[in-house]
């Protein structure tokens, strides 16, 4: 066992010996990352919005527009709130990821929080400077100062954020719900636990062109070390308990880095309310009897949609940057063989990897049954 282990160690690192980062800031960590335990949600904001700054490397002509996507945001109804939510991102994404959401839910009256992770909004070698603990008391810290304004918290998370939000909410009572995006529970990658001892002797996954104002594109070992941590906890912590809250669950059948299957019988197994929802992106999985599970197809040929990705469910059609029309198309999405079509026309979407003869899948970014999932998100809070 510990030679299968030695050698399967020694061919990820030869692996890994390609992602060779370029002489840029970008592939260089700042000095520090910024402080997260402020004693309220405004200075952390102003605090954050200064670092990332005077740490970002910035990607476009419009820095205003990058940092505003990077900076935690609040959204607040027009009425006092009664009920609030926290939302966490995931790995290398921002806290923009939320904002269609959080638009929705101020206007339904919710007071609604995003933070930024340690480590995000500024360069991708910046997620080589957070340790685990800096993320699990960024979400400790910010749940609990919106639970002094609110009388119900309910916490909300994408991906590794889904992880931390639901490994809190197993441990603290008094959280009253969750919604889980693309939660990153149980990965498609066998070899995932070797990433924090690759960590020590090699400092990149993967590098890629950074040319999105959203997300990183490249990923550090550090990071995949720290994604594995969450793993980590929220399956001792699901396997030790059950959360008895309401809870919104959705996942893509064609999810390129999660294992839909195993998330669908944590959420049968370990979400026993019965106001809970999980909603699946894609052909209705066989032999399910289950009410709370709600299957939509993501094969939609009249808008050039093959699947559904890890990420889109996120955002509304009309979201001005990974929106239908939106300005950022994800262009390189596993495909080598195929040019890109010369006509937007002809171009199709999908999950990462999707590919198709004589048709070129860019990635899904936006989800058409945006205002069904709001609905959904109603009816697992009680306000359908």
């Amino acid at each position: 066992m510990l030679t299968r282990l030695c050698l399967l160690l020694f061919t990820l690192v030869v692996l890994a010996s390609c992602a060779l980062p370029p002489d840029s800031p970008l592939f260089q960590p700042s000095d520090s990352l910024p402080s997260y335990d402020q004693d309220s949600f405004e200075q952390y904001v102003s605090d954050t919005h200064a670092w990332i700054a005077d740490n970002r490397v910035f990607l476009h002509e419009d820095r205003n527009l990058e940092i505003e996507l990077n900076t935690p945001f609040e959204r607040r109804p027009d009425e006092p709130a009664k009920r609030g939510i926290l939302f966490v991102h995931g790995l290398g994404a921002s806290p923009w990821y939320f904002a269609d959401i959080a638009d929705a839910l101020a206007n339904d009256g919710w007071l609604v929080r995003s933070i930024l992770l340690p480590g995000h909004g500024s360069r991708p070698a910046d997620l080589m400077l957070p340790d685990f603990d800096d993320w699990e008391n960024a979400v400790a810290h910010h749940a609990n100062l919106l639970a002094a304004e609110v009388e119900e918290l309910w916490l909300g998370g994408f991906s590794t954020g889904g992880n931390l939000v639901a490994s809190h909410a197993l441990r603290d009572d008094s959280i009253a719900g969750l919604l889980l995006f693309s939660p990153g529970f149980y990965p498609d990658n066998g070899y995932l636990f070797l990433a924090p001892f690759i960590a020590y002797l090699w400092d990149w996954v993967d590098v890629d062109e950074e040319d999105n104002i959203a997300t990183y594109q490249s990923l550090p070992t550090r990071g995949a070390a720290l994604y594995y941590r969450s793993v980590s906890a929220v399956q001792k912590n699901l396997e030790a308990m059950r959360f008895e809250k309401p809870v919104l669950i959705t996942m893509s059948q064609h999810d390129s880095v999660l294992d839909p299957n195993a998330t669908l019988d944590a959420f049968q197994d370990r979400f026993p309310n019965q106001r809970s929802r999980f909603v699946w992106y894609g052909d209705a999985p066989q032999g399910l009897d289950d009410p709370r599970v709600t299957a939509l197809a993501s094969h939609l040929p009249d808008r050039r949609i093959s699947t559904f990705s890890h990420m889109n469910v996120l955002f509304a059609p009309e979201n001005s940057y990974y929106g239908e029309k939106g300005s950022h198309v994800i262009f390189d999405n596993g495909q080598v063989d195929l040019p890109l079509p010369e006509n937007s026309e002809d171009l199709w979407f999908g999950a990462w990897g999707q590919v198709a003869a004589e048709r070129y899948h860019a990635r899904l970014t936006w989800n058409p049954y945006f205002l069904e999932l709001l609905d959904s998100i109603r009816e697992v809070s009680g306000d359908g």
